[in-house]
């Protein structure tokens, strides 16, 4: 069975730094694209970064540095680190698999989706 597992969010004042992590299963890990989405309360979702099996990365616009993909192929394992959070980076944050080995930060490239972590940036 194929999973996807996100963890690693919650509650953190503006400025704070997280870290989520996705501990995936049921596939190749190594040879899949690994990439975070994130959806905000009324809007669509947005690709923020993606990372292939090299660790090549890329990310989008808004990101501006601070955040962080990479992951660990003989863990199976992706991470987000993430700093200077602010409020407007609350959102349901989502990692997803895709075997095309593309950096694409389009969701229709990617075929497991994991469930989801919620991350709250409020004082």
């Amino acid at each position: 069975e194929v999973q996807l597992v996100e963890s690693g969010g919650g509650l953190v004042q503006p400025g704070g730094s997280l870290r989520l992590s996705c501990a995936a299963s049921g596939f190749t890990f190594v040879t899949y694209s690994m990439a975070w989405f994130r959806r905000a309360p009324g809007k669509e979702r947005e690709g923020i970064g993606t990372i292939v099996s090299s660790g090549e990365a890329r990310y989008g616009d808004f990101v501006k540095g601070r955040f962080t993909i990479s992951r660990d192929n003989a863990e199976n394992t992706g991470y987000l680190q993430m700093s200077n959070l602010k409020p407007e980076d609350t959102a349901m944050y989502y990692c997803a698999a895709g075997p095309s080995g593309a950096l694409s930060l389009g969701d229709w490239a990617y075929l497991f989706w994991g469930q989801g972590t919620r991350v709250t940036v409020s004082a």
